[in-house]
């Protein structure tokens, strides 16, 4: 018989689920089929040496050392320009299925990592604490339909971020470890325990449910493999390839969040950046591709975000300090590609930091209402105008 200890031996080895208490499945909207793609820069990226104002004297004062030379910016327009790591990007920008969202924060800005994010993840205002994540609250009010493998994926992180407190959501490192660990959930027969111990057994089915929906196909040859291309560099690119590979069966999820570690740049911040937009780009030209191949590229949303940007002076070592608002992208087959937002106005800048043109809670009203089809004003606690930058 299935021991407790068995099966949170399972969850600490990488098979993490939780499951709304009292949750009443129900036949969810067409919505859902839409898949929402969340890629967090975790560190809070630096914006300024992403979407480039290069036609600014105010960017190459503020930052003699660290600065992207005008004749290596990829122009997009007579003011901005991507960072020259981005080149794989450029066929989406020149198809209109990139929009760069400039001046993303929120009143009242935190610069700690550990608050901010947590304000990111639950959608809370500057001084509001909340428990659960953003989509948890969407997905209790109105849930998936119960076919889908799980409400979503987290890939390149153990943290559920804006999954957390109750949404059905699978850390996936990769399908094999995910089977195999399932596998250590025994069959059981609901109906004959108390209410703790009937909660864990609707976990484990609901772990069964993923597992059968996740687990790998087997293969005789690497051709047979279902996402075609190269393989992929870097761990951005891994679980790009995992998602992909997962979704070329047929798996019902309605968000995946894959995480980009290691924008925290106080120090020596150009060849890091630059390594880190490299496999970010690599990966998201990787994940069109892919989906285009699979028919579902119009029916893909694309949000980057992170905790903050950085300052726009940059430091002594090199690097910049932690700042407030950045510039994010949305990409995808229905993306009405351009700039969005505000450019940064940097006259007159000195220490100072950056205001925000777009509260990032417009991007989840962007999401709920906007892609979704669903009502946001619940689940963000208040009105947010969604982004005009999806097509029908």
């Amino acid at each position: 018989m299935f021991q407790r200890r068995e099966f949170l031996k399972a969850a600490g080895a990488g098979l993490m689920m939780s499951v709304l208490p009292n949750l009443s499945w129900a036949l969810a909207p067409a919505g859902y089929k839409r898949l929402l793609v969340l890629v967090e820069l975790k560190g809070g990226n630096d914006g300024l040496n992403t979407a480039v104002p290069y036609a600014s004297a105010d960017y190459y004062r503020l930052r003699p050392g660290i600065a992207i030379a005008r004749e290596q910016v990829l122009q997009l327009n007579g003011e901005i320009g991507l960072h020259p790591s981005l080149a794989p990007l450029m066929p989406l920008w020149q198809d209109r299925q990139l929009a760069l969202l400039q001046g993303v924060g929120y009143p009242d800005p935190n610069l700690s990592h550990f608050r901010s994010i947590e304000i990111w993840d639950t959608a809370s205002a500057s001084q509001q604490f909340l428990t659960e994540g953003w989509l948890t609250r969407l997905f209790r009010e109105q849930p998936t339909p119960k076919h889908f493998a799980a409400d979503g994926v987290v890939l390149s992180s153990q943290v559920l971020g804006p999954l957390d407190g109750g949404a059905r959501a699978v850390v996936l490192s990769n399908p094999q470890d995910f089977a195999r660990q399932a596998k250590l959930v025994a069959d059981q027969q609901p109906g004959r325990a108390g209410s703790a111990l009937e909660h864990i057994l609707k976990v484990e089915g609901d772990i069964r449910q993923a597992a059968a929906s996740l687990a790998p196909l087997p293969r005789t040859a690497p051709s047979e493999a279902p996402t075609a291309g190269p393989k992929p560099n870097g761990g951005f690119g891994v679980a790009v390839r995992t998602l992909t590979d997962t979704l070329a069966r047929g798996v019902d999820i309605a968000v995946a969040r894959i995480t980009l570690t290691g924008f925290d740049t106080h120090g020596n911040q150009q060849p890091v950046q630059g390594r880190l937009l490299t496999e970010l780009a690599d990966g998201l030209a990787q994940l069109r591709a892919e989906m285009t191949r699979l028919g579902r590229w119009d029916d893909t949303l694309v949000l980057s975000y992170a905790e903050f940007g950085r300052r726009p002076r940059e430091n002594g070592n090199r690097g910049t300090d932690h700042g407030t608002a950045s510039v994010h992208f949305a990409l995808g087959g229905r993306v009405n590609g351009g700039l969005y937002g505000k450019t940064p106005q940097l006259a007159g800048v000195s220490d100072g930091n950056l205001p925000h043109a777009i509260d990032f809670r417009q991007l989840y009203a962007t999401a709920i209402d906007g892609w979704w089809g669903k009502d946001s004003h619940d689940v963000l606690g208040g009105r947010f105008a969604p982004l005009p930058l999806l097509r029908a």
